[in-house]
């Protein structure tokens, strides 16, 4: 038996979460001084109030969680017999990985037959997401965690996330983008184009004029990569952007047909803080990154 795993950062819900047999880790933000653990602190993220608060000036920060928290998290299932096989976002990104290492080593001390499986999805928010999605396909089919590591071999790098941030004082401040110029947070209207790399990092691959320009550069993409993708997801996400992601939608489906199996979601609150309000992307099955 083997339990699975999951975190906030992917942009599943407590409900999906549920439906797949994830067990959820919450990745935590701080807001106005208050630290927020989402899907324990709250039951449904409340994305326009959040991202409201984002446009009016507040700066949410956010925080790797500790090995005293994965040990809560990962040791009941040790008890009970059970290996884990946690999909999480990218290994890079976070500090927290580190706290995980430690705490599996600890635990492993004391469940020594127990097994520890990861998947690094490489990426966050919807670009993890599609691999959540797929991974919990294969788990509600029976498929075995060697079954899945061995899938994940090749296709995590088949998933590709494109997106473009409307206001980059939110990267800047995280630093977290490579390739990308202070200056262009000051010019008007411009969109940078974000993706995650094989890698793992999130980098900077051009930009764009105006909002419908940066779409067509979304779906430019999709063109340019896409591969198998009517026997994939394809997943639009936003931050607080219900318009643009509607519009989006149907600028895929008007491109590629109505064939496809298109999902709209929302870009969690602690992946958010980095990027800010507005942020538009689309994950989808491509022949790499």
């Amino acid at each position: 038996m083997y339990t699975i795993f999951t975190d906030t950062d992917t942009d599943i819900t407590a409900r999906e979460a549920k439906e797949y047999g994830y067990k959820l880790i919450s990745m935590p933000y701080s807001i106005n001084g208050k630290e927020v653990y989402p899907y324990v602190d709250f039951d449904t993220f409340d994305e326009h109030a959040f991202y409201q608060q984002l446009r009016e000036g507040t700066l949410p920060n956010t925080s790797a969680i500790n090995a005293l928290n994965y040990k809560q998290y990962f040791e009941p299932e040790f008890a009970a017999g059970n290996d884990i096989l946690y999909v999480h976002f990218s290994r890079v990104m976070s500090a927290s990985f580190d706290a995980m290492d430690q705490a599996v080593a600890d635990l492993k001390k004391k469940y020594p037959e127990r097994n520890f499986y990861e998947v690094d999805t490489k990426g966050i928010t919807i670009g993890s997401l599609n691999i959540v999605y797929e991974i919990g396909d294969m788990y509600k089919a029976g498929k075995s965690p060697e079954e899945i590591l061995m899938w994940a071999e090749t296709e995590v790098d088949k998933f590709a996330v494109y997106f473009f941030a409307d206001d980059l004082k939110f990267f800047q401040r995280s630093g977290r983008v490579s390739g990308i110029a202070g200056f262009m947070g000051n010019m008007i209207g411009v969109r940078p184009i974000l993706t995650m790399s094989s890698a793992g990092k999130m980098e900077s691959v051009g930009k764009e004029r105006g909002r419908m320009n940066a779409m067509k550069k979304l779906v430019s993409y999709m063109e340019e990569l896409g591969e198998d993708m009517d026997r994939h997801r394809v997943i639009i996400a936003h931050a607080d952007a219900p318009e643009l992601a509607a519009k989006m939608m149907e600028m895929v489906t008007e491109h590629f047909g109505a064939g496809l199996d298109i999902h709209i979601g929302v870009v969690n609150p602690t992946a958010g803080s980095h990027c800010g309000p507005d942020t538009l992307g689309v994950s989808f099955h491509a022949k790499h990154r």
